[in-house]
């Protein structure tokens, strides 16, 4: 009996310690490509003349190195309308800025970026949004009735076609949460969004609790960004399905005029927007 008890034991360490093989997986690599950020938004109330676009490279999946930023471009941003271009300033950290813009609601905005003597191009129209009315809390609202949600209120204009972008932040979070919303079916209307947090009976602080304090925004944005910003949620939301769609290349507005094959991640975006930031009672 003993030596069948030490037998059991030794199969079970040489099936343990098989399984400690290091695997070197091999991920295949390509060429960084530039990868722009450069959303332009006017919040309400504010002259909207600070803004920064920041430039990267994309870097393979396991690069632990994090230093990607594009610190030799040149970047200009001209109203088409009025001929006004406007310098942005390297701050040699990735960040180009200026505090000088003039936003101006519904005027064509060409972006241009130089960097290693390739220039890239994208244009863009700065999008109107309509003011936040009221902000409301409710437990009816959501998918549960028994989970507090949180709703905004907004009247979309008639007799035009609107896109919309709605960011929703909780403090203390990593990230936001993004969802798009065009008014198709319902133009001319007082439009609402809700956002809830799905209940988890082992953490009731999973969901919304009085005191808990988010940030609402809603921006104005094109039908082409609309589309972009749908694949690129839609690929983030699937993110770990086995059975999901196989993601492709997300390709924004900048195009490289210089190499057409070496086209830039990222997109030229220029939105007004308004934002509430609500405390749940």
């Amino acid at each position: 009996m003993k030596t069948y008890i030490k037998s059991i034991v030794l199969l079970l360490f040489i099936v343990v310690t098989a399984c400690e093989d290091v695997i070197d997986v091999k991920v295949p690599t390509s060429t960084p490509r530039l990868v722009v950020e450069a959303s332009l938004d006017w919040q309400k109330g504010t002259t909207g003349n600070e803004q920064t676009i920041s430039l990267t490279t994309s870097t393979p999946y396991f690069d632990n190195d994090g230093n990607s930023a594009v610190t030799n471009a040149t970047v200009t941003v001209t109203n088409v309308d009025s001929g006004e271009t406007y310098n942005f300033v390297n701050q040699n950290n990735g960040n180009y800025t200026i505090n000088d813009f003039e936003p101006v609601i519904n005027d064509t905005y060409n972006l241009e970026i130089v960097y290693n003597n390739e220039t890239y191009i994208a244009t863009e129209k700065l999008v109107p949004v309509s003011p936040i009315k009221r902000v409301e809390e409710s437990l009816e609202g959501g998918f549960e009735d028994d989970v507090l949600d949180v709703s905004i209120f907004w009247d979309d204009p008639a007799d035009e076609e609107n896109f919309y972008l709605l960011k929703f932040y909780e403090q203390g979070d990593i990230v936001a949460s993004f969802e798009t919303s065009p008014d198709e079916f319902v133009n001319g209307n007082e439009l609402d969004e809700f956002f809830e947090k799905e209940k988890d009976d082992s953490d009731e602080f999973h969901e919304f609790n009085p005191g808990d304090v988010v940030e609402l925004t809603l921006y104005g944005i094109s039908k082409e960004y609309d589309h972009y910003m749908n694949i690129l949620i839609e690929q983030y939301d699937a993110a770990g399905d086995p059975f999901s769609t196989i993601p492709g290349r997300l390709k924004g507005n900048c195009v490289n005029e210089t190499n057409p094959g070496n086209f830039a991640f990222g997109y030229f975006r220029l939105s007004e927007f308004d934002t509430v930031t609500y405390t749940f009672q």
